[in-house]
């Protein structure tokens, strides 16, 4: 969740370099923001013609009319989702009775319609911590990721779909990895403001990029913003996705807004350490809203590590903790269960006293989101990095070519 000043490039057009990378290897050996951030074309993402929406700028996805297998997936369903009012800013509901179990006004996770699966909001296990990362692939991740994988320690991630496209090395390094992907929406807006066809949509072009470019099929997802309610659970749970909330908000996102700073923010992870170590976790763990998101969030990340190692007996991906051994459609890829896992490590996960730095971008990345308040902003609006001011630097090798208008806005996801 990020809120800073963008510069839209329109029509811009890249010769590809030479020496941009071209596997997903390539790119995990590239360190730095300037250097990892440069813009590059790999065919498999470049020529997409009518098969998804436009990819110039994360927008809201209206419909799946131009794919015949999307739109006969959502006509399928279409007569059953549930008569739900769409979420108009200042519609009038009833939040104590709160019929739609809609999360944004009530943190509610147990649906109350018959036959969707209640939100998974903490780990069953004690003393277990599920682990993941919102908003990425970050192009500039390499140093976080060379940190988890130093600490053979996995982790959930939700990826937005437009992200997915535009790095699709750095969605292929997840997978490589062995972190689990989840979906987080095409362009990170909120999912209740939305028509049936729309929320289906960009659930839908989010699955077809994560297996576009990795393989493989993600059966789980998080909403931004939290903001769900049972239309929306139906619909994902109608693509086999099971919705992932969380117990605790490191509010790292907001550096800057909601009050927050780095050392409330720090206070938010301190909050869920001492909630460990006191006994609040002893029946059930929990989960985090963490992000990758600018060095900033993922610097806290690496700062803290050490802090839940010491708090937690088990530091685990959100499917692991489930106990879901076969976290894709795929059946050819398959996740330990949470006992071996654990027995994998010893019994408990792998301390470590060392320190990592990310290569993100150093400015602290700022956003509006309420964390379960009633007082959630409206749909994000991320736009393609095209520049060093939107967190994507442009090497003169790259022979750009400038067309159209330089647009001024406001970037928040």
């Amino acid at each position: 969740m990020r809120s800073s000043v963008f510069v839209l490039l329109a029509g811009i057009a890249v010769v590809a370099n030479a020496a941009a990378p071209t596997t997903e290897q390539e790119m995990a050996g590239v360190l730095g923001h300037d250097a990892e951030c440069v813009a590059y074309g790999l065919p498999l993402t470049s020529n997409l013609g009518t098969a998804f929406p436009a990819t110039d700028a994360p927008r809201t996805i209206t419909d799946v009319r131009n794919d015949t297998e999307g739109l006969k997936k959502f006509q399928s369903i279409q007569g059953s989702i549930p008569n739900i009012p769409i979420k108009t800013p200042g519609i009038a509901y009833d939040s104590a009775k709160d019929p739609d179990c809609w999360w944004t006004t009530s943190n509610c996770v147990t649906p109350k319609l018959a036959g969707l699966k209640p939100d998974i909001y903490q780990a069953p296990e004690p003393r277990t911590l599920g682990y993941g990362f919102d908003d990425g692939p970050a192009c500039d991740h390499n140093e976080f990721y060379n940190f988890l994988g130093s600490k053979n320690q996995k982790a959930t991630m939700f990826y937005i779909g437009i992200y997915v496209i535009w790095f699709p090395l750095q969605a292929q390094r997840a997978a490589a990895d062995g972190h689990e992907i989840c979906v987080h929406t095409w362009s990170h807006g909120n999912m209740t403001q939305l028509s049936n066809e729309s929320a289906f949509a960009e659930l839908w072009y989010t699955i077809k990029a994560i297996k576009l470019v990795t393989g493989l099929t993600p059966t789980c997802w998080r909403p931004p913003h939290g903001d769900v309610d049972d239309r929306i659970r139906f619909i994902a749970q109608s693509l086999n996705l099971d919705t992932i909330m969380w117990r605790y908000d490191s509010f790292d996102w907001a550096n800057g807004q909601l009050g927050q700073t780095p050392q409330t923010i720090q206070g938010n992870y301190d909050k869920l350490i001492n909630d460990a170590k006191s006994g609040v976790l002893n029946n059930n763990g929990a989960i985090i809203l963490t992000h990758e998101l600018s060095n900033f969030t993922m610097q806290l990340a690496i700062d803290n590590y050490p802090k839940f190692v010491d708090a937690f007996d088990h530091i685990v991906p959100v499917g692991i903790a489930m106990n879901k051994t076969q976290p894709y459609a795929e059946t050819t890829v398959t996740f330990p269960s949470f006992n071996d896992y654990v027995a994998q490590r010893g019994g408990k996960t792998t301390s470590t006293n060392s320190t990592g730095t990310p290569s993100g971008n150093t400015s602290n990345n700022t956003g509006n989101k309420s964390g379960g308040s009633a007082s959630q902003s409206g749909g994000a609006n991320p736009t393609k990095p095209s520049g060093a001011s939107a967190g994507l630097a442009l090497r003169p090798s790259l022979g750009l070519a400038l067309f159209g208008a330089i647009i001024a806005g406001v970037f928040s996801c």
